[in-house]
């Protein structure tokens, strides 16, 4: 299951870290409930009520095997990661065999879908492709109990300033009458629910969508679809625009001369496999044309990423692409959206 990891956490509030003590020392269960008797008066300075600290604090528990998951996926998905293209490889059926189900449930969501486009902007195909590879189309959530993963990391100490803040988001859910038990099962980061959501993210970006009042992205799909629109609309995501297209790279091309010369402020080896920024008219004056699809419009501004370098086709990939990277800022993953979405919106 994939879940947003690197591009959610950027988006976490500020809240001032304590103390880290060293990384390397030892955790146990006793130093774990020190750390939760010292977060009590910094979550209730963030405004968390005694009622939920005094309810919820006592259920929180460490559990060593989240540390070590952590630093094992420490160096996250490769983004040098070939993209799989070609039938009969089993990432090729991993991504591709979603299609079907994420075509079963975009007929019987149609007119939501249409109401979501026509208010975001945000495509159908898009949303059917993340909620496909954050949850399985919403059939696992993950088997961890959130706010106590989230406490464990946070007392562990590597990444404090990132999941003290949505330990805290995590408890402000519950004071704004989430129930405790919708926390209970989650990814071992701190995601939840359909779309894979961290706290902090639930609480700016979590919408209704079937019209009962709340936001639960735990059991109502059309809540889910209109949250994953949220997000990517609140990432940039552009009306109109495809997410990228699939051309045929012209042989000879002075690829220097296209190279983005910008120091990336985040992800650097993901944006490192981007070309600089062109039109699409400056695109198809240097002889690129398009393999599939249709070519936006002249002024549309795009990279280009050879996902197997200089070994296979290339992209043109717009602003709508890179608003797929902040939900999980993987080339590997953007690019596997992308292409899961046109199989699903053929």
């Amino acid at each position: 299951m994939r879940f947003m990891f690197i591009g959610l956490f950027l988006l976490c509030s500020s809240f001032v870290a304590a103390p880290v003590a060293d990384p390397a020392s030892a955790q146990s269960a006793a130093g774990f409930q020190a750390y939760l008797s010292d977060l009590r008066s910094r979550a209730a300075a963030a405004g968390i009520s005694q009622r939920t600290l005094d309810a919820t604090l006592p259920t929180l528990s460490f559990n060593q095997s989240i540390i070590d998951l952590d630093r094992q996926s420490a160096g996250g998905t490769d983004p040098n990661r070939a993209i799989p293209r070609f039938s009969g490889s089993d990432e090729h059926r991993a991504i591709f065999g979603k299609s079907d189900q994420g075509r079963q449930l975009y007929s019987r969501w149609r007119s939501l879908f249409q109401r979501i486009e026509s208010e975001t902007g945000v495509s159908a195909g898009v949303i059917l492709a993340i909620y496909g590879k954050e949850s399985n189309f919403g059939s696992y959530m993950g088997r961890s109990d959130v706010l106590s993963s989230l406490a464990t990391l946070a007392y562990e100490g590597r990444r404090r300033s990132l999941f003290e803040p949505e330990l805290i988001a995590g408890l402000r859910m519950i004071d704004q009458g989430v129930p405790r038990d919708r926390l209970r099962n989650g990814s071992w980061a701190g995601a939840m629910g359909k779309p894979q959501f961290l706290p902090s993210v639930y609480l700016r970006l979590a919408r209704d969508g079937d019209g009962d009042g709340r936001s639960d992205i735990w059991n109502s799909e059309p809540d889910a679809f209109v949250s994953i629109a949220a997000y990517l609309e609140n990432s940039g995501w552009r009306r109109n625009q495809p997410w990228g297209i699939a051309v045929n790279v012209p042989s000879g091309l002075n690829r220097a001369s296209i190279a983005n010369r910008t120091q990336p402020t985040r992800c650097p080896r993901v944006f490192a496999r981007h070309s600089r920024w062109l039109s699409m008219a400056e695109w198809r004056a240097l002889g690129f044309r398009p393999g599939r699809g249709v070519w936006p419009d002249d002024t549309v501004m795009a990279t280009l990423l050879e996902p197997d370098f200089q070994n296979g086709p290339g992209f043109l990939l717009t602003q709508n692409y890179r608003a797929i990277l902040d939900y999980n800022c993987s080339n590997f993953y953007a690019m596997a959206v992308g292409l899961l979405a046109d199989e699903i919106i053929q």
